[in-house]
């Protein structure tokens, strides 16, 4: 019997979200994900900081914002040359809530894959999923260049995504459970919030069902896992990304995945169409505890680990 992990390959496409090379390249994943805190994490170890440094000697004259766009590319490239799908890499959180600056980086991010020899359509560019963060994304996909939205917790971002024909977005299933957990406190009762009925994966579910009954064309990649449960509740997912850790648990656990999502699954889970513009995605967004929430404190998250990076930068130059 093969391992949970070839045997959920033939149903959801597996992604690594990582920054490791020797990771991807022991899973054998179809596409890579990064983001800042990922990228911050592996130029700290030995094996990766040649490759700072070759980007420090490379662009002596370059601005702060330029050197970390250099060194994003520099590890994007080396993925690309890994897997044999597309990598994901993430505009400066310090944008999210700037429709213009996203956009002029995201167009910088794709000129220096180009120069690097990797097509355009090998690279999904990383964006909160904010209004400012969707509107960037209508422009650039417009423009041919596929965009992945981040930090999506509720419906109506999914939805307002889809309204800018976003390529890919990614809901974040364990950073849910984890706020209900914490919301619930000692109520929180873990055997009856598990698989299916877990939180974060009833809201990549809810999203699933949406799309595929109204033939939005956009892909699900659920993200942020904290157990092989909830990814195996959302088998059947366009594509899921997982852990390095939670790859080895699948790996090594014999076992055959049965597909939960599916289009019985979404005919049988049908709801209305809903138009979102700008008022009511702000509006429904800020009623969301969770979601409003959670955005917020990723971004803030993601910003630190940036201006470390920074710091970093600036150290070695």
């Amino acid at each position: 019997m093969p391992g949970l992990l070839e045997s959920l390959r033939r149903h959801t496409v597996v992604v690594a979200d990582t920054g490791d090379f020797e990771s991807m390249k022991r899973y054998t994943p179809t596409d890579a994900t990064t983001n800042p805190s990922l990228i911050l994490k592996a130029v700290q170890q030995d094996a990766y900081r040649p490759l700072l440094a070759r980007c420090i000697a490379a662009h002596p004259r370059a601005t702060a914002d330029e050197l970390v766009d250099h060194l994003l590319v520099a590890f994007g490239s080396e993925i690309l040359k890994i897997v044999p799908g597309r990598v994901s890499t993430e505009v400066d959180a310090r944008l999210s809530f700037d429709t213009r600056g996203t956009v002029e980086r995201a167009r910088r991010i794709i000129d220096l894959y180009q120069q690097a020899g990797f097509s355009k359509s090998r690279i999904l560019i990383k964006i909160a999923a904010t209004w400012e963060g969707i509107e960037a994304s209508r422009i650039l996909q417009s423009e041919g260049i596929n965009c992945n939205l981040t930090l999506l917790f509720s419906l109506v971002q999914a939805i307002a995504c889809a309204g800018a024909k976003v390529q890919l977005i990614s809901p974040f299933v364990g950073r849910i459970y984890d706020w209900h957990k914490k919301s619930q406190g000692n109520q929180w009762d873990e055997t009856a919030n598990t698989g299916e009925n877990d939180p974060g994966v009833q809201s990549v579910s809810k999203i699933y069902a949406y799309y595929k009954t109204h033939g939005i064309a956009t892909e699900i990649m659920g993200a942020s896992f904290r157990n092989t449960g909830q990814i195996l509740a959302l088998a059947g997912s366009d594509l899921l990304t997982i852990s390095p850790d939670l790859l080895a648990q699948l790996a090594d656990t014999t076992g055959e995945v049965t597909p939960r999502l599916n289009s019985a699954f979404a005919s049988s889970n049908a709801s209305e169409r809903i138009e979102v513009d700008e008022r009511y995605f702000r509006f429904t967004l800020n009623e969301d505890a969770m979601a409003s929430e959670k955005l917020s404190e990723g971004i803030r998250a993601f910003v630190a680990d940036a201006r470390k990076l920074d710091l970093l930068i600036a150290a070695q130059r």
